[in-house]
């Protein structure tokens, strides 16, 4: 295709687009940065837990899973990623000349959409490898130390986190990242689908997403703590056991005394 051709198509159709990768920012890709990170915090609670929220995701079956998370979770995050490329491409930054805060907001906005979509790209290939065929698997995802997590196995996913400082830190960038693109972008998508454009209805627009965002926090916060806190079942349930042990009274004396 032309370089002409790509500018007229995207010409034609860039409303229609940019509506869109708006949308898929909210729902379905938003809406599943809550969930994940929702079901990643409940670690919180004990391995047992997330592994319990683990299995109840996985007993849909891995057929129903594909076919869930193709339409509605990998190929909404492409296509709004890839979109996001060609809006950075696009865009002007003059932070530099113009520090005001909308301009800070609307450069971090782009920054941290970029670093996400790479990190989900990363993350992905790392817990599951992509794509679940047995030769991919094995000599393609496996050697370049990817599909790591063993959902029959959920604390494999922390004990990622706990391999190094580097991969902590990793996490921790990746998921603010995210946490501040989707929580900005609900503030963004009101404007893009003019839900608040009154001075007034974007000050209340400013105090929904910083409400939003503090919940995130909370979420991705508690999900990378949990993580890097938790240790093995065994271990876990060795450590419940002696404090059980430490507090339980003592034993009444069955020795009858003359």
């Amino acid at each position: 295709m032309e370089t002409g051709d790509c500018a007229s198509l995207s010409g034609r159709h860039e409303f229609f687009i940019r509506r869109l990768h708006s949308l898929t920012g909210l729902l379905p890709v938003g809406g599943y940065l809550v969930f994940h990170l929702a079901t990643n915090a409940s670690i919180l609670d004990g391995v047992g837990t997330y592994q319990y929220r683990v299995d109840q995701i996985h007993s849909l079956g891995p057929t129903t899973i594909l076919l869930l998370e193709w339409p509605l979770i990998f190929l909404p995050i492409l296509f709004h990623g890839v979109v996001g490329v060609f809006i950075v491409c696009r865009g002007k930054r003059n932070v530099v000349h113009y520090p005001h805060l909308a301009n800070i907001r609307y450069t971090l906005q782009r920054w941290t959409g970029m670093i996400a979509f790479v990190f989900i790209l990363w993350h992905v290939f790392q817990m599951h490898g992509w794509f679940k065929f047995e030769a991919w698997e094995e000599w393609v995802a496996k050697p370049l130390g990817g599909d790591q997590f063993d959902p029959e196995h959920a604390f494999s996913a922390a004990k990622i986190i706990q391999s190094s400082v580097l991969m902590l830190a990793a996490y921790a960038i990746g998921v603010a990242a995210c946490v501040y693109h989707f929580t900005n972008g609900v503030w963004t998508t009101g404007i893009t689908w003019g839900l608040w454009t009154s001075p007034r209805a974007q000050h209340w627009a400013n105090v929904l997403v910083a409400l939003v965002g503090l919940f995130m926090v909370m979420l991705g916060g508690g999900a990378l703590v949990g993580m890097e806190t938790a240790r093995p079942p065994a271990q876990a349930a060795g450590a419940v056991a002696a404090k059980l042990h430490a507090t339980a009274p003592p034993l009444p004396d069955s020795r009858v005394t003359p």
